[in-house]
């Protein structure tokens, strides 16, 4: 089965009551995720999920809620950790598609496990890098 990789983006719109259409397409998206585990997200989309519902929401989310939310949602499409070879390609990467580290860093994350999609709205839709393409969920 192939899998999906989901970028930062999509969890933060779960919190966002600015948008509602991005919300309930991101809501549909991790609700499926979870339930047939056909995502998968790296640390660093745990790490900085985690600090902008804790930190940069209008009304940051509770420790307590924090914590659910990572025990029942990130902790489950957790699969990538971070390894010499994860940042050897993101620097490849990088330099390759003039991406900033933190985008490379993701890319290069999608690779490692073999993903065919990246689900952002950060980077170009359509984009292929090598057996990989880039799609923005929330593009009608």
């Amino acid at each position: 089965m192939s899998v999906d990789f989901i970028d930062s983006n999509i969890f933060v719109y779960l919190f966002d009551e600015t948008d509602r259409t991005k919300r309930e397409t991101a809501t549909a998206l991790v609700e499926a995720a979870v339930e047939s585990g056909s995502c998968v997200i790296s640390h660093q989309v745990v790490h900085e999920v985690l600090n902008v519902i804790t930190r940069k929401l209008s009304v940051p989310v509770t420790t307590k809620d924090a914590r659910l939310f990572f025990d029942h949602v990130l902790a489950p499409l957790w699969h990538i950790a971070p390894s010499h070879e994860l940042f050897r390609r993101s620097l490849q990467l990088k330099a390759k598609y003039s991406y900033s580290f933190y985008d490379s860093l993701i890319v290069a994350a999608a690779l490692e496990f073999g993903c065919r999609r990246l689900l952002t709205e950060d980077l170009q839709h359509g984009q292929r890098i090598e057996k990989l393409t880039i799609v923005d969920p929330f593009r009608s």
